[in-house]
């Protein structure tokens, strides 16, 4: 049975600390009886990996990061490839985005394709990939080549910055196509041009992994200096998490409230972060932990008093989907609060289950915070909601189930 479920999967880059969700799902399919075989596009940067990663036992290949780093073995996935019945049509549609994409990049997709079909793993039979823009890129040009059905997961920053023209071209083309937020579904339908192959699916929660907070979430109301209430936030130093806007909104919390703020995560604006928080005049009220494990973090969630996010959509259009983290905090008992862009109020209604204002405005959220802190009570009520609302309708087993349907059904037809 397993010769007959033999999936490549193809990742921008393994295992990343940032992609649970990822790591989740690759899980859940090899407890479905998948036997994959992981190809991934980027060599591993995070020093520490989560403890999912070692319970994976599908095999990693990485393919040359960039070409000019491997040239003789991309000369020979070149070479092979030629041989290949679909190998022309790739070269012509490779052109033909090269015309519109003339750059470095493309040129590397396609390398990496010739590099993958040259290197095929025995017995695969299928391709799927994580993300519609560089590893679709990958996946499309290496079935052409080689005549191998595909698939897609699309997820957030890969929908809304890649230009129309490629998702289209894309779409008509994949098996199916699964996102995990309505906004991205929306998207990706109307892109699809009438093919309704484009399925809206929730990551989940692996809830074993997450089992219920058997504690409390403490009763500090900001008013005691030696007992301050703990904020936590997890997330990449990035532009679409917000952290700048989240800084300024704790500025603006007032001088009677006593709080603390905990960053866990790395990212690019890390040091530009600490060095606004000095501006600022709050760089002691703050904790950079950098990344942590999964164990780490799940601490973290219980010991906290609420969890703040403040995404937003930044100029080229990258943004969130459904954050994971909201999920997993939640999961917890801890009240969350944040905005309403993406499908983050798919899980979180305001006042019900959680706070959520607007993007890009630090007064409304000083507010919801202040609110929260103030409030033990009403931390407590949210926190309970958001646990029931994830552990009964985030359980990861239904999206395992629902790509396991896919799956198979496309099997029998192709």
């Amino acid at each position: 049975m397993k010769s007959q479920k033999k999936i490549v999967v193809i990742l921008k880059g393994y295992p990343r600390l940032s992609e649970t969700f990822i790591a989740q799902e690759l899980l859940g399919l090899e407890r479905a009886g998948f036997d994959l075989t992981l190809i991934s596009m980027r060599h591993p940067t995070d020093a520490k990996r989560h403890p999912i990663h070692d319970e994976i036992k599908a095999p990693v290949h990485y393919l040359p990061e960039y070409l000019y780093q491997e040239p003789l073995r991309v000369l020979r996935g070149i070479a092979r490839s030629r041989k290949l019945p679909g190998f022309w049509a790739a070269v012509r549609a490779f052109l033909k985005d090269l015309r519109r994409d003339p750059t470095p990049n493309r040129v590397r997709r396609f390398g990496q394709a010739a590099v993958l079909c040259a290197e095929w793993p025995e017995g695969a039979n299928w391709l799927h990939a994580h993300f519609i823009h560089t590893p679709a890129s990958v996946a499309r040009y290496t079935s052409m080549m080689n005549g191998t059905p595909w698939t897609c997961s699309a997820h957030a920053k890969d929908i809304w910055t890649s230009p129309d023209w490629e998702l289209a071209g894309k779409l008509s083309e994949t098996r199916w196509t699964v996102t995990c937020n309505q906004p991205g579904f929306d998207r990706l339908r109307i892109l699809a041009n009438g093919k309704e192959h484009v399925h809206l699916s929730y990551h989940g929660l692996d809830l074993d992994r997450f089992a219920p907070f058997a504690g409390t979430h403490s009763l500090r109301d900001g008013s005691d200096p030696g007992n301050p209430v703990t904020i936590v936030s997890v997330g990449r130093a990035v532009d679409k998490k917000g952290y700048d806007i989240l800084l300024k909104a704790l500025t603006l919390l007032p001088a009677d409230l006593s709080w603390r703020f905990v960053h866990i995560g790395g990212g690019a604006n890390l040091a530009a972060l600490k060095a606004l928080a000095g501006k600022l005049g709050i760089a002691d009220r703050i904790t950079w932990h950098g990344a942590l494990d999964q164990k780490d973090v799940l601490e973290h969630y219980r010991r906290s008093d609420l969890f703040a996010l403040a995404c937003r959509i930044t100029a080229d259009g990258d943004r969130d989907g459904l954050p994971n983290v909201l999920v997993e905090a939640s999961s917890q008992r801890l009240v969350c609060v944040s905005t309403n862009i993406s499908g983050i109020p798919e899980l979180l209604q305001d006042g019900e289950n959680g706070r959520v204002v607007p993007p890009e405005d630090p007064e409304a959220l000083a507010k919801a915070l202040e609110t929260l802190i103030r409030d033990p009570g009403l931390r407590k009520r949210l926190g309970d909601a958001a646990e029931r609302r994830v552990r009964t309708e985030f359980d990861h087993h239904v999206s395992i189930r629902q790509l396991k349907d896919l799956f198979e059904t496309e099997w029998r037809a192709a």
